[in-house]
């Protein structure tokens, strides 16, 4: 009688699949940088030509070695620089008032009913209102002193936080808030560990857009009557036809809005780390 032996075989153990984190290459950053120079670049060549060949008029449209030229002997004064000041002075002002203003009240709408039955009415109907619009009203109110000008800025400064701040606490998942009701969440902990980093995405969005309209609010201020300032800085060297001066100050105010939206989608990273999203 034949025996059958039994051969015992070691448990299988089956390897966990852990999902790493997807690490960009070395030298991504540097190589989208790159291609984000590519048009700046082919302009100021096409530009720089132009003007050398005589096809555009040197006081309508001066050449860039010209703007560059006129940007260097105002640093070297000093006077860029001070205007400079002036002119970030404001539009940060502007922004910490209107922005924490828009955020406060955009958690306050958000969140309750009867606040937003209340106030958003209201505030809809202000944010209708161009900055041209109100302009004549607030040198009326405030004169052409910096009260005005911070107050136009953060008008504008008010509405981008506010309304994206509203939006992301309402596209929370209610669920969440059911799990917050279970556990016994107080307010404050609803507002600290649910309500902000459920409203981040949107509440950082608004953050880039109210920097944005308060660089253009900025604009309108120092345009309407100032004596210091990017604006002024423009609207003197029109009085003059110095066109190259007029293209430094608008250099001055894409760069530093650049550099300012740059910083925001540095928090974004940051701060959004944990959301898988698509990146292209």
């Amino acid at each position: 009688m034949s025996t059958m032996e039994t051969v015992a075989r070691p448990p299988v153990q089956v390897e966990e699949k852990r999902s790493k984190p997807v690490t960009k290459p070395p030298g991504t950053k540097w190589k989208s940088i790159r291609r984000g120079l590519y048009i700046p670049v082919f302009i100021l060549v096409i530009w720089q030509a132009a003007g050398m060949l005589g096809l555009i008029s040197e006081t309508l449209l001066p050449t860039p070695t010209a703007i560059a030229k006129s940007g260097w002997e105002l640093t070297v004064s000093g006077e860029l620089w001070g205007h400079v000041q002036v002119s970030v002075r404001r539009a940060a002002l502007g922004f910490l008032l209107g922005g924490s203003l828009g955020l406060g009240l955009g958690l306050l709408t958000g969140m309750f009913n009867r606040v937003e039955q209340t106030v958003d009415p209201s505030v809809q109907m202000l944010r209708m209102i161009p900055h041209l619009a109100i302009t004549p009203l607030f040198i009326l109110w405030f004169g052409f002193g910096e009260m005005s000008k911070i107050l136009l800025i953060a008008k504008g400064a008010f509405f981008p936080l506010y309304v994206n701040t509203f939006l992301g606490i309402r596209s929370a998942d209610s669920k969440l808030f059911d799990v917050a009701r279970i556990l016994e969440f107080s307010r404050w902990k609803q507002v600290t560990r649910l309500i902000i980093p459920a409203s981040l995405p949107n509440m950082l969005l608004g953050l880039r857009l109210s920097l944005g309209v308060s660089w253009l609010g900025l604009v309108v201020a120092e345009l309407m009557g100032s004596s210091e300032g990017i604006g002024y800085l423009i609207m003197d060297a029109r009085q003059f036809s110095q066109t190259s001066i007029v293209f430094v100050g608008i250099i001055i105010f894409a760069v530093v809005g650049k550099a300012t939206d740059s910083f925001v989608r540095y928090l974004e990273r940051k701060l959004l780390k944990w959301r898988d999203a698509y990146t292209g």
